[in-house]
């Protein structure tokens, strides 16, 4: 494991508890380039192929019997890092109970230096910010991912993080993936296909799952804000790491927490450096 990444098993258990549940516009091919902080080139935009989804009787009898081998936040067919010399910021919007503000402030810094980014939505989060959502949904600098629909960890048994119930059957799996996903297509046609759960733990029979559904399950090389948690120095500190292929987690739904304040800090020393951002899908990310 990287020395760099901050892994969250070392956080307390309230670091993510205000985003649990009792805790794009589709990115154009050119519009990165027009940012100061993006990479100039990079992978061609991933897209999935063109393919039915299996339905959730499929999905049942197609990983019938199987157990878990692997639990955490890197198991077998997760992304955690990307394949170009650029930074992919990522930013999960939980909802649910003391999980639902918008952090307009780290937006406005974003778009202030050009710096684009892949925004994690919860059905939750998208139903109690409707505006917001449609707004960052048609800004070309971002582009809008999946982060499930009660904001549970991806779990096949049940399995708790951080004290979180995780989604307990392939059928609540089936469910946490795809109820979102009609929230996504109403604000941008066809939805990026990353998903990153609740908490960001999957189990290896959930995360497979996921891309038999037709998704990516993406987590993360570099945390950011310690789930919100983090002052803004210790964000800047952070998020000032990041290296060539990071996916830095942080968060867009705690506009009291250090978050903001610590990207105004970090992002042009970033820049300044050289370094160039880019979302997932331009991260050169693998699809199959």
């Amino acid at each position: 494991m990287l020395a760099r990444r901050r892994v969250l098993t070392a956080l307390p258990a309230l670091a993510l508890a205000a985003c649990a549940p009792a805790p794009t516009a589709s990115l154009s091919a050119g519009a990165p380039d027009r940012a100061s902080g993006a990479a100039p080139g990079g992978a061609a935009p991933t897209g999935p192929a063109v393919r039915p989804r299996p339905t959730a009787e499929q999905i049942g009898r197609q990983f019938a019997g199987r157990l878990p081998k692997a639990w955490g936040l890197q198991v077998p067919g997760v992304v955690t890092r990307g394949a170009v010399a650029s930074v992919a910021l990522t930013f999960d919007a939980c909802g649910g109970r003391g999980g639902g503000g918008y952090d307009a402030r780290l937006i406005a810094a974003l778009r202030k230096h050009r710096v684009p980014a892949t925004l994690f939505l919860n059905a939750r989060w998208i139903a109690a910010n409707p505006g917001p959502a449609a707004e960052l949904a048609a800004d070309p600098l971002f582009e809008l991912a999946d982060h499930g629909t009660a904001h549970r960890p991806l779990s096949v048994t049940g399995r708790a993080a951080y004290g979180i119930p995780g989604t307990a059957s392939l059928a609540a799996v089936y469910e946490e993936l795809l109820s979102n996903r009609a929230h996504l297509e109403s604000l941008m046609g066809t939805p990026r296909p990353w998903y990153r759960p609740g908490t960001a733990y999957y189990d290896d029979v959930a995360a497979d799952v996921v891309r038999a559904v037709g998704l990516v399950p993406v987590g993360f090389s570099l945390n950011g804000d310690g789930g919100a948690t983090f002052s803004p120095g210790q964000v800047a500190t952070e998020v000032g790491k990041a290296r060539a292929g990071d996916i830095v987690i942080s968060h867009m739904n705690h506009p009291e927490g250090g978050t903001a304040r610590g990207y105004e800090a970090a992002l042009p020393r970033l820049t300044g450096q050289g370094t160039t951002f880019t979302t997932l899908s331009r991260a050169g990310l693998p699809w199959e």
